[in-house]
């Protein structure tokens, strides 16, 4: 498992290859970084959990003097937007976001508000795919207890009632939030993720720091300059190529790595059904749910998108996979800056790759 790093307890000085076998061994999905070390290279690794995830940070040893105390600061914010967005925990402002807002209008934080403006307009440009407010559609198929079931139809019924982003009224003057009905219940884990991604880049951006790759847990990435010892696949011109290399795991393998993707300045995420699902009478049904039918979305076993901030990446994945292949690739048409690798189930057995927007210096398939 990926070696976890304090305030007291960090990784310095360790090698490129034991810090990224370390981590390599720890995903059961998503992403790793696969730079090798070239010349005696060393990478500085930054962990710590948060958001029932791991969120890590990779620097280039002896490039920045502050970058432990960035990361560390980094990090701090990561733990105070849990505590702001978390579904589970009572006090956060997000749960009482959720107990008040469809009897009066609440008073929201500049940061959590503009997120949840970002959340309604991606869900309108989605139409649907995307919707913070299908939390009762989760709690209805038991994903919120890890326990999923088949939900009557009334049960469906209901908790659909509850679900669609017209049912939300932002007010950007008094920044509140209200619901036009009770029942409403906001959820963030599609989107938190990378906000918090974005939101830690920004400390790091005052910083001074402009190369390093910080990823939370397996499916949410965000990459920015270069791993500038590494040695990465040449670009046309036979040169090193610039960036950060992240291994895109198998959907289907544990451990068998599906592709390689090269980011610079941009973030990744991933999403699939391949550890929330249960079967029933013989048909697999996932945890990625389609806010517009209520049902488990069907037809991709994975889908990653790159992006260039990890809040778009983090949103459209979870899109994406309800869209499947036809729809996503349609939607990222006239989208040059989003690129997408989806996998499908082959009719002949085995898997398909279909990709968009990401040329072959940037997309190794294994």
């Amino acid at each position: 498992m990926p070696r976890k790093s304090t305030r007291r307890d960090f990784l310095l000085g360790k090698s490129a290859a034991d810090a990224v076998g370390d981590l390599a061994d720890g995903f059961a999905s998503g992403i790793c970084p696969l730079e090798e070390p070239a010349g005696g290279a060393y990478l500085v690794h930054v962990a710590r959990p948060a958001m029932a995830a791991q969120f890590e940070l990779f620097f280039n040893a002896g490039q920045y003097e502050a970058d432990l105390e960035a990361a560390l600061e980094a990090l701090d914010l990561v733990e105070s937007l849990e505590q702001q967005m978390t579904w589970f925990r009572d006090a956060s402002e997000l749960s009482r976001i959720n107990r008040s807002a469809a009897h009066e209008p609440v008073e929201v934080e500049p940061g959590l508000f503009a997120l949840l403006q970002r959340s309604l307009e991606l869900s309108d440009q989605t139409g649907g795919a995307f919707d913070i407010t299908a939390g009762p559609l989760w709690e209805v198929w038991g994903f919120s207890r890890r326990s999923g079931r088949i939900p009557t139809a009334t049960e469906l019924a209901q908790a659909r009632e509850s679900v669609g982003s017209h049912l939300v009224e932002l007010d950007s003057a008094a920044r509140t939030v209200h619901f036009r009905k009770p029942g409403v219940r906001l959820n963030l884990g599609s989107i938190g993720k990378g906000y918090a991604l974005d939101r830690s880049a920004e400390i790091l951006a005052e910083k001074g720091i402009g190369d390093y790759l910080f990823h939370g847990g397996q499916s949410s990435v965000l990459a920015r300059g270069t791993n500038i010892e590494a040695r990465l696949p040449q670009n046309d011109e036979g040169n090193p190529a610039s960036g950060w290399t992240v291994g895109l795991r198998h959907p289907l393998r544990r451990g068998d790595r599906l592709a390689q993707i090269r980011l610079r300045d941009q973030s990744l995420a991933t999403s699939g059904t391949g550890v929330q699902f249960f079967w029933h009478q013989g048909k697999r049904y996932g945890h990625i749910l389609d806010p517009r039918t209520g049902w488990p979305a069907e037809g991709l076993l994975s889908a990653t998108v790159v992006a260039p901030n990890a809040t778009l990446s983090d949103a459209l994945a979870t899109a994406v996979f309800v869209m499947g292949a036809e729809q996503a690739f349609d939607f990222c048409a006239d989208r040059p800056e989003i690129g997408l690798v989806l996998v499908l189930p082959a009719k002949s057995g085995g898997l398909e790759v279909k990709t968009a927007g990401l040329d072959e210096s940037q997309l190794i398939i294994s």
